[in-house]
């Protein structure tokens, strides 16, 4: 198969020059990389063995779940994405920039790609994507509305398992559009399960991928009939190529044919042969990845166009190719299954045509087995639920790989041939982002409700991914700072909808976890991502800091509606937010940002000195927020506040949230011996310490000779005051983990008043949100998010490491039991697992209020967003294995605790 490999630039050319580069796809990228770190895993075995091969990621789950909606297929003149390009479109129209699919797989650049379509006899279309709600028409914004789980993943993808639920009756398409339609935002979400269609039975469908070579994909399909009575299943393993041709005339269309029965070969340019083989006799069937211009615009058109498979297998239309060639192919199945009963289906892709004999049955025995070894190590001393916990989650983190690709400056202008975009976007979405050029293979937050990139969910994939594919992770932080995604003003890009909306700058700490994950040996590429993450912090220092007092704002920082208002959006002339979290987040930049320094400088003196200055920096930040109004001090606790410029008046925003414990995060300790071993840097310190000493009450020098010992923003005095505010059950301690909004606005809610009256309110609301900031599709007055939970618990680690198990607190406050730091740390990533976990009546809490058609739903994970701040019940985005999959993490970090103790 003909591949192209490293050392092989393509020239980009922008404006009046040109960019050389590597070819874009992430083999390419680690190769010189992978082998170095794979010697030095230890206990490597055939699966990490794989991944110092990057022929073995060439093939993957590439294939987003939605490529319609989406900012990228966006060529409106008001920016409505979700209208523009809506779902009854997205089985007639090519997409320009991107694919989706149903279990679905593709090379690292997307030329082939590879999916299920389904169709009970009943539906009005063919199932080939999953269906879900807009933004507009959810009561709390976008929503899939189907089922499905990703069960398994090895991270080369040598072995991956889906899931799918299909109802047998008609889908209820229209009816989950109309009742959610007529609710409000205080009612709860009108699910496919709330239908009752899975009352009429439903086909459980597994798919199984196992890769015989890189190249050769051995696929099992085992769907059973979960009905009372016979019925038939139309299955239709789908194969076609992205539409690269119809934008660029010097694109060859690539085609697909059939060489034989049961057999379908796809040729392209650049990829080579693939041949697709299936066992029996299906019906071959073909039409063109393009537009069907009659339906959809009433022009001409193709005459077997993207939908021509959908038409014919649904109203028998003469709407595919009887030549038996196109862009765009199918083997159609129609299995008739008993009630309980089970039919499967062998497949197999190569590079030629394949058996499908015992060679086929014996390697996805191999490559089940392997993985089980590979998962078996990591957490050894977990109970089996709790193994179980963190390998779906690894699962779906590995399966929300997605080739994402969007050129900005070519969504702009417009493709040679094609109607020219309207005038308004050149001031509108991304305008100002024209250097973007994406091509990558990318972990995304949920490949159906985040089917793109988020900068700061992006830190937090890495940290967990590390564990398992420390190379990818690795390859992933450089590469959102790379010069194709990081503005030259050292902004990173924050998501699709906005990339110049502001995310937390947690890049930094995620680095240093990684490199510590990874062994804390590869200094090379700490050291590269250290210079451009400079250029983050220069930006943040320049630009979020409008009054140069060391106190940031920053604005929304992916916290969406914590706050009373709309922290994106302007404040009134003359007022200026200086935000907590802000502040707290930059002060932890600058801890990460010292800690990498020392590291490096271990290895290279030069580093010194910019130790030194991110120790001043830091110091600058502890004394503003401390002593300049964000710490409330009759509260014992970090609010914002709103300062008027005309006279630096000044007054706090006292709604206790997360903002709050943000700055709790921002702690250095136990790794400062290294420091000792750098007598400049000691020097610069005590010179500075003792210049300023207002800036001691930020640094602890308990050590030997007074030397440090740890850097915190919340010194020891105020420590347990925030800390109580955490451990009270009756405001931030869940049973299931750190509420991001105070419980205490249960009952009174928080009003901000001016002028006399009252201008906003925040209540807590521990499920979906009841607001409309950021399209009310999230919430953080009140539920569990896992990101910010992580932070916080690992902020404790550290406090632990310094005090030592004789500083205690009493924890739950109120309970009269006192608890050293490290088992507070511990009892926190107990309760954020079990969130997942059977409690005592048999219900995992994420499924809280749930009734399954099956018991063993109960097994098949989902990773949502956010989790609700009382009982744990899983809301938001329900396949937001993304960040969510910092449970895997806290597993493993689980296990750890209890070896010790041993």
């Amino acid at each position: 198969m003909a591949k192209c490999t490293g050392g092989v630039g393509v020239i980009r050319h922008r404006s009046r020059f040109a960019i050389v580069r590597d070819p874009p796809s992430f083999g390419t990228r680690v190769r010189r990389r992978a082998a170095s770190t794979i010697a030095r895993m230890p206990g490597t075995d055939i699966e990490r063995e794989r991944l110092g091969d990057p022929a073995w990621r060439h093939w993957g789950p590439y294939v987003s779940e939605r490529a319609w909606g989406t900012v990228r297929e966006d060529y409106s003149s008001d920016g409505e994405a979700w209208t523009f390009f809506p779902h009854d479109h997205a089985r007639s129209r090519a997409y320009r920039w991107s694919e989706d699919g149903l279990g679905g797989i593709c090379d690292d650049e997307q030329f082939l790609c590879f999916a299920f379509a389904f169709w009970n006899g009943r539906d009005p279309i063919l199932k080939e994507r999953i269906f879900g709600l807009t933004g507009d028409q959810g009561n709390h914004g976008e929503d899939a509305k189907e089922y499905w789980w990703y069960l398994d993943s090895t991270p080369s993808h040598s072995w991956m398992r889906w899931r799918y639920a299909y109802p047998q009756a008609e889908f209820p398409y229209d009816d989950l559009v109309k009742t959610n339609a007529a609710r409000t935002r205080t009612d709860p979400e009108y699910e496919l399960l709330d239908t009752g269609v899975f009352a009429h039975g439903w086909w459980d469908v597994v798919v199984d991928y196992a890769k015989a070579a890189a190249d050769d994909i051995c696929m099992h399909v085992t769907v059973r009939n979960m009905g009372s009575e016979p019925a038939t299943l139309h299955l239709l393993p789908t194969l076609w190529f992205r539409n690269d041709w119809s934008w660029d005339p010097q694109v060859p269309k690539p085609s697909i044919d059939r060489p034989a029965p049961a057999r379908l070969r796809a040729e392209h340019q650049r990829l080579g042969t693939l041949v697709l083989t299936g066992e029996g006799s299906p019906e071959p069937l073909f039409c063109d990845n393009e537009s069907n211009a009659r339906r959809l615009w009433s022009g001409a058109g193709p005459a077997y166009p993207k939908d021509g498979i959908n038409d014919h297998v649904v109203s028998g239309a003469a709407t595919v190719n009887p030549d038996h060639t196109g862009t765009k192919a199918a083997l159609h199945y129609q299995l008739t299954v008993a009630a309980g009963d089970t039919a499967e289906v062998n497949l197999r892709l190569a590079p030629s045509a394949r058996e499908l004999d015992e060679e086929h049955v014996a390697t996805r025995a191999a490559r089940a087995g392997e993985a089980d070894a590979f998962y078996a190590t990591l957490a050894p001393a977990a109970t089996d639920d709790e193994r179980h916990v963190m390998r779906q989650a690894f699962a779906g983190m590995l399966w929300c790989k997605q080739f994402y690709h969007y050129n900005v400056q070519r969504w702009l202008d417009g493709d040679p041939g094609q109607p020219a975009p309207p005038q308004s976007r050149r001031e509108g979405r991304n305008s100002r982002w024209a250097h973007v050029d994406n091509r990558d293979v990318i972990s995304m937050p949920d490949k159906w409700e985040y089917p793109w990139f988020a900068a700061w969910d992006l830190a937090f994939h890495c940290i967990t991914l590390s564990h398992v594919d420390p190379e990818f992770a690795k390859a992933q932080l450089r590469l959102i700072t790379r010069e194709w995604y990081m503005n030259p003003n050292g902004q990173l890009p924050a998501y699709e909808w906005d990339f110049g909306d502001v995310n937390p700058p947690v890049h930094a700490l995620a680095a240093l976890a990684v490199f510590r994950i990874d062994g804390a040996t590869d200094h090379t590429w700490l050291e590269r991502i250290f210079h451009k993450l400079l250029l983050g912090f220069t930006w943040w220092a320049n630009v979020k800091d409008p009054q140069g007092d060391h106190l940031f704002g920053g604005g929304f920082l992916g916290m969406d509606n914590v706050g009373p208002f709309d922290r994106s959006a302007p404040q009134p002339p003359g007022l200026v937010l200086e935000q907590a979290d802000g502040t707290g987040w930059m002060a932890l930049y600058c801890l990460s940002m010292l800690e990498i320094a020392l590291v490096l400088a271990g290895h290279d003196p030069a580093y010194d000195d910019v130790a030194v200055k991110f120790f001043e920096h830091f110091s600058l930040i502890a004394e503003a927020i401390n002593d300049r109004g964000l710490w409330d001090e009759s509260d014992g606790f970090y609010y914002d506040q709103v300062r008027r410029s005309s006279d630096g008046a000044a007054w706090p925003v006292r709604a206790r949230s997360m903002t709050g414990l943000l700055p709790l995060c921002a702690v250095a300790a136990a790794n400062f011996p290294l420091a000792e071993t750098l007598p400049e840097f000691v020097a610069h310190v005590t010179t500075f310490l003792r210049l300023h000493p207002e800036y001691a009450t930020a640094v602890q020098t308990d050590g030997p000779g007074g030397s440090v010992t740890m850097v915190t923003l919340v010194g020891s005095d105020r420590l347990p005051r925030v800390l109580q505010r955490l451990a009270d059950e009756g405001e931030f301690l869940s049973p299931r983990g750190i509420r991001a909004l105070s419980a205490a606005y249960r009952s009174e809610p928080f009003e901000l008043w001016q002028d006399g009256h009252v201008i906003a309110t925040v209540d807590y609301e521990p499920a979906e949100s009841t607001s409309n900031l950021f399209g009310g599709n999230s919430n953080w007055r009140g539920p569990i998010w896992f990101p910010v939970n992580y932070l916080v618990i690992e902020a404790i680690d550290r406090y632990a490491q310094h005090y030592g198990e004789g500083y205690t607190i009493e924890f739950p406050h109120g309970s009269g039991q006192q608890r050293s730091l490290a088992w507070i740390a511990s009892d926190l990533r107990r309760r954020l697992v079990s969130i997942f976990l059977p409690g005592p009546d048999g219900v995992r809490p994420v499924f809280a209020g749930r009734v399954d058609p099956d018991p063993s739903w109960s097994d098949a994970l989902l990773f949502h967003e956010y989790f609700h701040g009382d009982d744990g019940r899983g809301l938001g985005a329900s396949h937001q294995t993304g960040w969510t999959g910092l449970v895997a993490d806290l597993v493993i970090r689980l296990s750890s605790d209890r070896e010790q103790r041993r």
